[in-house]
Order: structure tokens, then sequence, then C-alpha cells
């Protein structure tokens, strides 16, 4: 049989300043027609630069250095542009990790899914329209003979990234170069669209490569699994075999990831006021009401995880408690003082008390200011500090996330790898010295072993300093690592609440039950039996039959 994709001897370069240094050490890489590698590895393993390399692409400031990359017969390292471009979109289609970084925000979702099959000549755009609309209910996106004529700023960003899987496979490529497809997706939809994938990429007999950071997720997709660790490649065999019997130490360590847990605290003392309490909070986007009477408290020290699926009303709860979106009835209190419902008309104590740290370092970290600056902003604008104290004081919280202000202070967000973002997003809510910070998916984006680096940071920041989290999340496994309460929602309801211990023991209410048994297993045939059991064994028709 002749490999789809044939790549030997890779090796890819970075520069930083004037110096180049090796990112990919002459790893090989071999893919079929209709087969799909799983690349995992931590943060900087190099995992999405080979993925970008097999489409015969690398970013600014990168350069292959040596290998080969063939393409079906094609060498792609040597090719015209024209004959790129007449493969890129139409034969090899990427998913990229951040939908919202990826879409153009001045033209809606519809328009950019057609754009590659019209150039492409596979179909009309009137055909392509039908085409789109017929991969979102594959998809599970709601509403979707209307979802596509948003732009992207009005869906979430879990749906967004399944508009973009969409648009990958919009003309029926041979490979697909999937980057982390399910990242920003809660536990139950994350079941669905995997299972759409692979029910796809099994129909069309497309080939996949297949980069995660999650060991359970890539169990369920690949029939290969090869490890990477800082461009050398560790090694590599058939999914089974990986899971059950890894060679290498470094493989066997990331099988043993997620130890991280954190004791139980005792219970709150009778009469405590809470530091944040949200009371019938009602909340609409326009006349579409989105949050309904959700009522909970979160006190000093405490972690309070707020759960549920993507749409659920998570997000929209920390919009009302910072007072982003002013609900149509109900109060936010601040240690039991109720806060105006809307920002602007908070004094600015009121604001620095709450904080909050977003889902994707990538968006939420200006491109253009270095490190100093950013962090440097708010220390001024709270504490009025400048010059030399207003060093001192970024050099001081640079020092609490575990980064050497020498190193650190005059780079850029793009010389940093997607933890050490996420640690100056930390430390830009610091600088303001609240009491209270919103982790919004703080740890969805990071690779399992940088993931527990940044809960531990956070655990020990919040036992210094007395800090109280509302942790929004999708990942059960983090709830458990490092959460003392838990708030369960649903179609913008609180269906259930209380301390961890008392979540995760049965009874559950029917949909945390749910919740818990969609977190996947590092069992290859898991997925395959979980939906066998929900009668769901093929989800793209079940997808369309329930729309």
């Amino acid at each position: 049989m002749t490999a789809l994709v044939e790549i030997k001897g890779l090796m890819i370069e970075g520069r930083s300043d004037e110096t180049w240094s090796p990112i990919i050490k002459g790893v090989n890489l071999t893919l079929n027609k209709g087969e799909v590698l799983g690349l995992i590895g931590e943060s900087g393993a190099g995992k999405s630069t080979l993925g970008l390399a097999a489409m015969g692409f690398c970013r600014d400031g990168v350069r292959i250095s040596g290998g080969s990359v063939m393409f079906d017969g094609i060498d792609l390292l040597n090719a015209s542009a024209a004959v790129k471009r007449s493969l890129l979109g139409k034969r090899i289609a990427y998913v990229a990790q951040s939908a919202a970084a990826s879409f153009n925000p001045a033209h809606k979702i519809i328009d950019q899914h057609t754009e590659a099959p019209v150039q492409h000549g596979v179909m009309s755009r009137a055909d392509s329209i039908k085409d789109g609309i017929e991969l979102y209910r594959r998809l599970r996106l709601p509403n979707p003979d209307e979802i596509g004529f948003r732009y992207p700023h009005q869906v979430s960003g879990g749906q967004l990234q399944r508009a973009m899987t969409a648009m990958a496979m919009s003309c029926r490529p041979d490979l697909i170069i999937f980057d982390e497809p399910t990242t920003a997706l809660d536990v139950t939809t994350q079941i669905e669209v995997l299972a759409a994938i692979r029910d796809i990429v099994a129909q069309f007999d497309t080939a996949a490569i297949y980069i995660t950071h999650d060991l359970a997720v890539v169990a369920q997709m690949a029939d290969r699994i090869k490890v990477l660790l800082k461009g050398d490649e560790v090694e590599e065999a058939d999914t089974r075999t990986m899971l059950s019997a890894p060679k290498q130490d470094y493989t066997k360590s990331l099988w043993a990831v997620r130890s991280f847990e954190r004791p139980t605290k005792p219970a709150v003392p009778a009469g405590a006021v809470p530091v944040v309490s949200v009371r019938g909070v009602t909340a609409a986007y326009g006349k579409a009401v989105v949050l309904h009477d959700v009522s909970f408290d979160i006190h000093a020290g405490r972690t309070v995880a707020v759960v549920g699926e993507s749409g659920s009303g998570k997000s929209t709860t920390a919009r009302c408690i910072t007072g982003l979106l002013p609900p149509k009835s109900g109060t936010i209190a601040f240690d039991g003082v109720t806060l105006p419902a809307d920002y602007r008309k908070r004094t600015k104590d009121q604001l620095r008390q709450a904080q909050m740290i977003y889902q994707m370092a990538d968006t939420a970290l200006n491109p253009r200011l270095r490190i100093g600056d950013i962090i440097g902003r708010p220390v001024q604008f709270y504490s009025g500090l400048t010059g030399a104290k207003r060093r001192e004081r970024v050099d001081e919280l640079l020092d609490q996330i575990e980064l050497d202000p020498r190193q650190y202070f005059n780079r850029l967000p793009s010389e940093l790898s997607g933890g050490q973002k996420q640690r100056i997003g930390i430390a830009r809510a610091l600088a303001a010295e609240p009491k209270f910070i919103i982790c919004d998916e703080v740890t969805s984006a990071l690779d399992q072993l940088v993931a527990e680096g940044i809960l531990r940071l956070l655990a020990r920041l919040q036992d210094t300093l007395n800090l109280s989290y509302m942790f929004i999340t999708h990942d059960l496994a983090t709830v458990k690592a490092i959460a003392d309460e838990v708030v369960v929602m649903k179609d913008g309801h609180v269906v259930e609440q209380g301390p961890k211990a008392e979540m995760f023991s049965p009874p559950h209410h029917p949909y945390t039950d749910l919740l818990l048994s969609s977190v996947p297993e590092m069992d290859p045939d898991w997925l395959t039996n979980l939906l066998s059991e929900r009668g769901l064994d093929n989800i793209g028709d079940a997808a369309v039959d329930k729309m």
C-alpha cells in the first residue's frame, strides 16, 4: 500500500532573535488512507508544528531545514504555490485549536464555510450552504438552519469549534489535521462530536492526524499513537499496545498524570458572610432569557466549580457577577454589600475585588505588548504605582507565578508557551489584589502535565492570599482536583449544588449522572460501548434525527 502521507527525517527550526534552534529533530511519520494517527506530548513537544508540516506549512519564524514531506506522491516542500493552493482546503484541511482566533470576525460563519468548496469548484455556493447545514446537524450544533448566518462572536466557543470542524469537512478532504478539536467542548457534547468526526472520517475514508493532550480522547480516535518530547519521537505503536504496555518512562509518566487533588476543607462556619453571593439572578440576551433564578454562594478561601454543557449559562453567570451583563432580576453581593448591576456604576475598589482569568490566553493577551506592560497596566490602574515601584511590583507578581522576571519581563506573548501565557493571565488578575477570581476554563487548552502545574499554582495562591475562586469548567477531573463545592447548571438553571464529596457520590441528579458518565476513559472501546448503551450507534444519523 502506498502511504498517503510520508515524512522522512524531518528537521524544523525556530528563530529566537537571530538564533535558530531545533523544534523537530529528524522525525519520521507514515499515514495511510483512512487511518487516524494520534500525536501526543506535553506543551512544546512539537505536535502542532509536525501537524502543520504534514501540510507543507510552517508558521512565521519557523523553517524546515531538512527531510521530506510527501502527500499522495507530491513533494510538498518543493511544490509550487499553485500546487499547494490546489491542495489546501480541498484535499488537505486543518481544524485549529482556537476557533475564536481563526475565524474572520467580519464575516458570517456560513460565508467562511462556503469559501473553499466554491473556490475549488467542488460545489456551488447554494449546494455548499445546504451541505454546511447538514454538517452542522451532524455535529450537533443548535439551530443548524440558522446558526451559520451568525457572526463568530455571536456563538459560544464550543459551537464555533464545531463550525470549524464542519468547515474542514466541506470538501471531503483526503487528510484532516485535527489540532485539539474538542478542547473547548463539554463532556457530553465532546462525545457526540468525537463520534461524528469518527463517523465522517470512516464514511469518506479520510486520513487524519489527531493532535491532543487528552489521552482518553486519543484512545477513542486513533489507530496508532506517536509520542513526542521536545521535538524527538519517544515511541509509536498501535493504540491498544500503547495504552496497555508503553515502553518508555516518559510515556508512562503521561499515563500517570492528574495525581493532584486538594484535601477536603472544614465546613464553612455558621453565619459566615460569603465573599460573593448570587441571589435569584435572571438574565437575558435581548429577548432570549438565558439564566433562570440562579443562586449560590462563594466563601473566603473556597473554590466553587460551576459545570455544565456549552450554553448552560456558566459564562453568562460570570458576566453577571462582573457587571458586564446586568441581570433582569436578582442581586450580586460582595462581602454582604449589593453591587450595582452594571460594572460602569461600580467603584474602582469594587471592580478591583473581582478579576477574571480567561480560557484562551492566545486571544486574552495583547500580542503587541510586552509582559511587563501587560501586568504593569493593572498594577498602575489599581495601585497607582509608577516607575521603579511599578517594575518592582511586576517582578513580585512574576515571582508569584513562578516565572523569572529577568527572563520574561521584556518578552512578547508569542515568545511564550501556552502554560506560560496562562500564568501571565493569572499574574494580570493578581495585579489588582482581588479577593475573588473567576477562572474560565483556564486549563482546558493545556496539556495534562502543564494543566496540573497551573492547578497547583492556583491552589498555592489561594492558600497564601486567601483567594476565592469561581472555577468554570467542563473537565470533571479538574473539579475533583480543586473544587470545594460544585454547582451544576443546565439550560440556565442550577439543577444541583453541594460539597464536592456529595456531588460525586450517588445518588445523583439525572443530569449530573449524565455528565459523570460522559468523562472519557483510557479504554479504546469506551466510546463505542457508551454510544451503544445510549442507543446512539450511529451518532451522525442520531444527531440529524434529534434536530
